[in-house]
């Protein structure tokens, strides 16, 4: 929980990764780019004073995910958000296993969400039930951009993720969320694109589509698209940052969100351990709209700050909210 102003906050960072990118769990040059892409933003986008070592970046563990998200770092509860991405990483980027038994340690902190290929085609989806079965999954990341084989990506209405998010749909798996944001090298631009989201949406009104990172880029796109679909979600992931160094993008940003999807659906994430959430969530409880900019964009409210923080994400994943962190029902409710 977060207090200021006579104010209380339930925090739900719901974009949270373990992941292990040293050199010896690199398979090729592929791994080092990308582990040094993120370090690149973390570094470019971080202030001075949160600067980690790249050696530490590379790999920090359990015991510190632990105190810099709950000890520190303001937040309640805090959902895995893992990527493969076995092309780069001998045991994967995201550690499955070790998020797991973490989750599994903390399960009043932590919610363990999985990923999958669709071009593993069937055996994928076997994989998938076990995968469902066995973790309790509520949600899925997919990494649309992930290289598999001789393929460099995948769209999200291909014939066999529409199986995999039938799949889905059958196990209860409701919330899919879906990296379509700035491009890790050597990934590539178009295979992120958030055009596919689109008409997954609207085949799929049972199933809800947090799109990380607000597709930026591609943020006019992806509104254009939230608007009109109302299973569509955008998380904050990489946005929050620009809240230091670029506060006014910041609110540009944040503005066109309130505008086009209103505050409902809207997710905090810190995307740990590229950032981590303690001074992410004190600077937007004090953030504000410029005043010159509060023609096109209203000011926000404490009530907004609470959603995006944490009750809208709480509500998609039924994660229990104190009666005095909840929102006062209007009378009669």
């Amino acid at each position: 929980m977060y207090a200021k102003d006579g104010e209380n906050y339930f925090i739900v960072d719901a974009h949270v990764a373990l992941w292990d990118a040293r050199p010896s769990n690199q398979l090729n040059i592929h791994g080092k780019q990308f582990i040094d892409c993120f370090y690149d933003y973390h570094r470019n986008l971080s202030p001075e004073a949160e600067l980690w070592p790249y050696e530490d970046f590379l790999y920090y563990g359990g015991r510190r995910l632990m105190k810099d998200l709950f000890d520190d770092g303001h937040v309640d509860h805090a959902i895995f958000q893992p990527a493969h991405l076995g092309a780069f990483f001998d045991s994967g980027f995201g550690q499955a296993e070790e998020a797991f038994a973490l989750a599994q340690q903390h399960p009043d902190r932590l919610t363990y969400n999985h990923c999958w290929d669709p071009r593993l085609e069937q055996k994928g989806i076997e994989q998938l039930r076990r995968d469902a079965a066995r973790f309790g999954l509520k949600g899925a990341k997919l990494y649309t951009a992930e290289w598999h084989g001789d393929s460099r990506g995948y769209k999200l209405d291909d014939t066999w993720s529409y199986r995999y998010l039938e799949a889905a749909r059958e196990l209860g798996i409701k919330n899919i969320h879906i990296h379509k944001g700035p491009t890790i090298r050597p990934l590539d631009r178009d295979a992120f694109d958030v055009a596919d989201v689109d008409k997954a949406a609207s085949d799929f009104p049972e199933l809800n589509f947090v799109v990380e990172h607000c597709g930026l880029p591609r943020l006019e796109d992806f509104c254009w698209i939230a608007t009109q679909e109302p299973n569509v979600h955008a998380g904050l992931a990489v946005a929050m940052p620009f809240i230091h160094r670029r506060p006014r993008y910041f609110a540009q940003i944040l503005g066109e969100l309130l505008f086009w999807l209103d505050e409902n659906r809207i997710q905090f994430s810190s995307d740990y351990a590229l950032w981590t959430p303690r001074w992410l969530i004190e600077r937007f409880v004090d953030f504000q709209i410029p005043e010159d900019m509060q023609g096109e964009y209203p000011p926000i409210t404490v009530e907004q700050k609470k959603k995006i923080l944490g009750l809208n994400a709480a509500a998609l994943y039924d994660i229990p909210v104190p009666a005095d962190l909840a929102l006062a029902q209007p009378a009669g409710v």
